[in-house]
């Protein structure tokens, strides 16, 4: 094993961004297959497979918010290494993949309604997963843990276990929901629902470690450089109508009957110092999934996979014992 990794295969040296350029990059790069998948309504989805050797199964990354697959790239060197193929794409109206053609600013996000992703999502797993190694599992980060979730409820036949990294079963609004969503429902209803709140500045330039998702500073830095050199990896904001699409997600996971549907296993990790996304729904929801587990990372902010070592490693390892365990 090359001694800039750890037991896991996930970089433990100190020069972060030289490991990920030189070994991590060109090693995924020689394993990729891209494409362009016809999503719902025919939106075109940048979707990328990595085939593991001697495959034990499958993991389905669902990216969150303002994200894309490429960021998750240690993750998926770790994977490919402990010998889970992936799967992972760009969701709607970021990254790589489609957006809304009168949306020019590459920063502003938006969806016009959420069960838009829950679709793309269906549609991928039934381009892939039949031909994939089996059993297929599936990671989820923030806004993506959302969509997973509605997933789970509506398809709970497709994967043997899932993984939920501080999901959004309920978002961080900076201000009451109450106020936010007439505010937002205000603003759509005048037309304005692909504009961005009035409050908040369009991406500028690399972003501030200090007030970020993450805890260490080698992993922000190594992508947020990557994110300043690529224009399609701008998405920082919303619009109005996706944060009022937001605050509805709430009470469609939390619907009636709705968590007791999901039939697979699942981890769901909420991180002790999260300002993005609200801890009480996601133990809410946990705790009405059947074989649901709920696990608290201390010292972790909301991007937990951005996490100094010391919590990152171990954390990681119980993710994939999680995988190795239920994929049997």
């Amino acid at each position: 094993m090359n001694s800039g990794f750890n037991e896991d295969y996930l970089v433990s040296a100190e020069d972060y961004s030289d490991v990920m350029e030189n070994d991590v990059l060109p090693f995924l790069k020689g394993r990729e297959t891209v494409e362009m998948v016809h999503g719902e309504g025919g939106k075109l989805l940048y979707t990328v497979s990595y085939s593991a050797a001697d495959p034990v199964g499958t993991v389905v990354i669902v990216h969150g918010f303002t994200e894309n697959a490429f960021k998750y790239s240690e993750l998926i060197f770790s994977l490919l290494h402990n010998r889970f193929s992936v799967l992972a794409y760009d969701q709607r109206g970021h990254g790589r993949s489609w957006r809304p053609e009168d949306i020019s600013d590459p920063s502003v996000t938006h969806v016009d309604r959420f069960e838009e992703y829950v679709a793309d999502l269906k549609i991928i797993c039934d381009e892939y997963l039949p031909a994939m190694p089996k059993p297929a599992m599936v990671f989820a980060h923030s806004m993506g843990g959302a969509v997973t979730s509605l997933f789970l409820e509506k398809y709970p036949d497709v994967f043997r276990a899932a993984v939920l990294c501080a999901p959004m079963i309920a978002p961080q609004t900076g201000v009451p929901v109450a106020a936010a969503n007439v505010l937002c429902g205000a603003f759509s209803a005048m037309g304005k629902s692909k504009k961005h709140p009035f409050f908040m500045k369009p991406w500028s330039g690399p972003e501030d470690f200090a007030s970020s998702c993450a805890t260490d500073p080698r992993r922000f830095a190594w992508y947020d450089a990557v994110k300043t050199a690529n224009k399609a990896f701008h998405n920082s904001i919303p619009t109005y109508g996706w944060t009022k699409e937001a605050i509805a997600v709430t009470k469609k996971i939390l619907a009636p009957g709705a968590p007791e549907k999901i039939a697979c296993p699942v981890l769901l990790f909420t991180a002790e110092n999260d300002y993005s996304v609200q801890p009480a729904p996601q133990k809410a929801f946990i705790d009405r999934v059947p074989g649901g587990v709920h696990v608290f990372v201390k010292d972790a902010r909301h991007e937990i996979f951005r996490s100094t070592n010391g919590v990152f490693f171990p954390w990681w390892h119980r993710v994939l014992d999680f995988y190795r365990e239920k994929g049997v």
